[in-house]
């Protein structure tokens, strides 16, 4: 068993319940004890960096200072948490009279932090810890060769964490495979969804979603996976909008990547959250088992 603490972050517990549910329901089948971060709170967030950096940082430092006190690697499953996390744990380590600026804020709680924690991204702890080859081994339920398209994001990969290449990322496709599945040829798979800006700039936005799916279709993705929360929303709740914009007729389900790895390891759809997702994965279920059932009766 490998000992995590673990940051759920905020969308986790609210627009991507999803992911919390999968991720919390994979983590025992690969071996991976999950402690949660006593007393966390919002991570700091890149639009509050945007307004004050320094607060920003206070609020993600408060988090690793509690983190530090585990002694084990910090990790989340939210791409824009590791990012702040990972961001404000370097400029804390690399500039040392923010460091001190930061612990005199925090002595007023009790708190003080060192630099010591390790913040690692949820999809790289799985891919390096755990492997592709033993999550292969532990396949109850195979893909079956669903075709999958593997949206990495802006996030995960860039700027470059030294985990997968940021312009070529393979990681992601790797885990498809070994699950049973069929990673898709997909060149947009590290573009950008648009992210915050469907709510200030909606248009822009929906055409930048626009291109993400329909270059899925393209290369005959049945789905699309993505580690991100924010990814998943924009890919997922807003194709409905895509199409009544641009007249196009998307209806692909998008799959937190914990989700598939959750369907190949034979755990439940409700567990895995699956039933708050807005596009159905219901195809991509019924896929599986038709693939099943007709290898077993010779068809």
């Amino acid at each position: 068993m490998k000992y995590y603490s673990y940051f759920p972050g905020c969308s986790s517990e609210a627009t991507a319940k999803g992911l919390g549910l999968s991720v919390q329901a994979i983590a025992k089948p690969l071996d991976m004890e999950l402690i949660e971060l006593d007393d966390w709170t919002c991570c700091g967030s890149t639009p509050y960096g945007s307004l004050d950096e320094r607060e920003a940082i206070l609020v993600a430092a408060r988090n690793l200072a509690l983190a530090e006190k585990t002694g084990v690697d910090l990790i989340t499953p939210c791409s824009s948490c590791f990012v702040t996390l990972y961001g404000a744990n370097l400029r804390l380590k690399q500039h040392t009279q923010l460091m001190r600026e930061v612990n005199e804020a925090l002595a007023v709680i009790n708190l003080e932090y060192h630099g010591e924690v390790r913040v690692r991204q949820l999809m790289e702890v799985i891919f390096r810890d755990i492997t592709p080859e033993v999550i292969a081994s532990k396949v109850k339920r195979p893909l079956n060769g669903l075709k999958v398209a593997p949206y990495y994001g802006c996030q995960m990969v860039r700027p470059d964490y030294g985990f997968d290449d940021p312009e070529f990322p393979q990681s992601l496709d790797i885990l498809v495979n070994s699950l049973g599945g069929e990673a898709v040829p997909y060149p947009l798979k590290n573009r950008c969804c648009g992210g915050s800006l469907i709510i200030p700039e909606e248009g822009l936005a929906l055409g930048l979603i626009r291109k993400l799916l329909e270059n899925a279709v393209e290369n005959c993705a049945q789905c699309i996976i993505t580690p991100c929360p924010l990814c998943q929303m924009n890919l997922d709740a807003y194709q409905s909008k895509v199409n009544s914009k641009f007249k196009t007729n998307c209806n692909l389900p998008v799959l937190f990547t914990s989700q598939l790895i959750g369907i190949a390891l034979g755990i439940d759809p409700i567990s895995l959250g699956l039933n708050t997702n807005i596009v159905s994965p219901s195809k991509v279920l019924d896929y599986i088992s038709r693939v099943k059932q007709e290898a077993k009766s010779g068809t």
